[in-house]
């Protein structure tokens, strides 16, 4: 079980992060050259993209969609 304080930390260290949203882009599927990373923020939000050395497609999926996961869970659960 998740305790209120581990719950308060989470939301903490998710608020910490660069703008959201976070999408993955990875070349020969979502862009045609370059190297993969995930966006983050869009328009004047916009932030430093993220790259990685060493992750697999689903790695980068899974990292950038954290970002908008994270507050829908802590939302859900304080419900």
């Amino acid at each position: 079980m998740i305790t209120d304080d581990e719950l308060k930390e989470i939301e903490a260290r998710c608020k910490k992060t660069q703008n959201g949203p976070w999408k993955a882009y990875i070349e020969d599927r979502d862009h045609e050259s370059g190297s993969d990373f995930i966006m983050t923020g869009e328009g004047i939000n916009r932030q430093e993209d993220i790259e990685m050395l060493g992750a697999t497609e689903a790695d980068y999926d899974f990292i950038a969609n954290t970002k908008q996961d994270i507050p829908k869970l802590i939302e859900e659960i304080i419900k």
